[in-house]
């Protein structure tokens, strides 16, 4: 058996060995074991973040959607909002004309009072609110505070929830679901707006409503007259 010391010697030239390994790395080595690990962060990113279906496709499958589920109603122009993807599309004739990147509830999709979700399901626009409020101007209870928001095009949350620019009051088309008693969505007070939050448009970010870059909501609301139907699908 061997005595003690050997052994203490011998795990002590064990890790010296390991240390000189590890610090042994060149400085090309190194640059390169960082690129690898921003090369799979990536790679996780891309996987972690489905990319929207094509436009073509989106379309046709609409297309059937309304025709099938809103016999009723005339979708000769409309907006679809996509939960999934955070997009919204201006739709006409069947085809898209424009679309947005939006910010929908950071708690998901949902149609209960008080859930600060977005309700799902055929809505229309009943109000539009600001036709000559400034880009950026903000709103307190839908009046212009004749004043304008900070607007934020990086990551920062704003310290309160900003309504800039433009409102469009969302009502519910679906009793039961997002019209009457605790699913209706013009008294939970869906809008689509503007947001002093521009550099989160992309994202999950608001209490319900439906979030605009500035530009993209004046550009919109000159578009669409009211009583135009939206449809929000968690899709």
């Amino acid at each position: 058996m061997k005595p003690l010391w050997i052994c203490i010697i011998g795990l002590v030239m064990l890790s010296s060995c390991s240390i000189f390994k590890g610090s042994g790395k060149s400085k090309k080595e190194k640059e390169l074991e960082v690129k690898e690990n921003q090369i799979e962060e990536v790679e996780k990113e891309v996987v972690e973040k489905p990319s929207s279906p094509p436009e073509e496709m989106l379309a046709s499958f609409l297309k059937e959607y309304v025709n099938i589920k809103y016999k009723k109603y005339k979708f000769e122009m409309y907006l679809f909002v996509s939960v999934k993807y955070q997009n919204m599309y201006l739709i006409e004739d069947d085809a898209i004309l424009k679309k947005y990147k939006i910010s929908t509830a950071a708690n998901g999709a949902g149609n209960d009072y008080g859930s600060e979700q977005t309700p799902i399901g055929l809505h229309r626009v009943k109000n539009k609110i600001g036709h000559n409020v400034p880009e950026g101007g903000l709103f307190q209870s839908r009046v212009y505070a004749g004043k304008t928001a900070k607007i934020y095009t990086d990551n920062t949350k704003s310290p309160t929830d900003d309504i800039t620019t433009r409102i469009m009051w969302l009502e519910g088309m679906e009793s039961g679901l997002n019209k009457g008693g605790k699913v209706d969505s013009y008294n939970r007070y869906i809008y689509i707006h503007g947001t002093s939050e521009e550099g989160l448009i992309g994202t999950p970010q608001s209490h319900g409503c439906i979030r605009m870059k500035n530009a993209d909501i004046v550009e919109l609301f000159s578009i669409i007259p009211e009583g135009t139907p939206v449809l929000i699908l968690n899709y």
